[in-house]
C-alpha cells in the first residue's frame, strides 16, 4: 500500500505558529487543535484528518527551516523521529523525507 503523501513547504512560514499553520493547511485538519508541540505529536499519532496506517511527510526547504526555526526546528525533527522506523512511536508507520 503506498502511504498518503503530505507535504510541508519550510519556505511558507518562518515560526512555529506560521509552522502549526503549514501543518493544518497541507494536512487538511479539519478539526480544533492545540497548536503547540503536544498536539502536533497526537496528530502524528493518526486520527485529525491523517491517516491511521500512517503517512508520509515530505518537508521541502528543510534547510531553510532548520535556519528559521533553530531549536525549534530540532524539536520538531525529534518528534516526528518518534513516529519513524526506530523511534518509540513507530507503529505510527509516519516517514520523513527532508528535502
Amino acid at each position: 500500500m503506498t502511504k498518503k503523501i503530505f507535504i510541508v513547504d519550510g519556505g511558507r512560514f518562518s515560526t512555529l505558529k506560521e509552522f502549526y499553520k503549514e501543518i493544518k493547511e497541507s494536512f487538511g485538519i479539519n478539526c480544533t487543535w492545540g497548536h503547540n508541540l503536544d498536539a502536533f505529536n497526537d496528530i502524528l499519532r493518526g486520527g485529525f484528518g491523517t491517516p491511521e496506517e500512517g503517512f508520509v511527510i515530505k518537508w521541502t526547504h528543510s534547510e531553510l527551516s532548520k535556519v528559521k526555526l533553530g531549536k525549534d526546528f530540532d524539536r520538531l525533527i525529534e518528534i516526528i523521529r518518534c513516529h519513524c522506523v526506530g523511534g518509540d512511536e513507530e507503529e505510527d508507520g509516519v516517514e520523513l523525507h527532508l528535502c
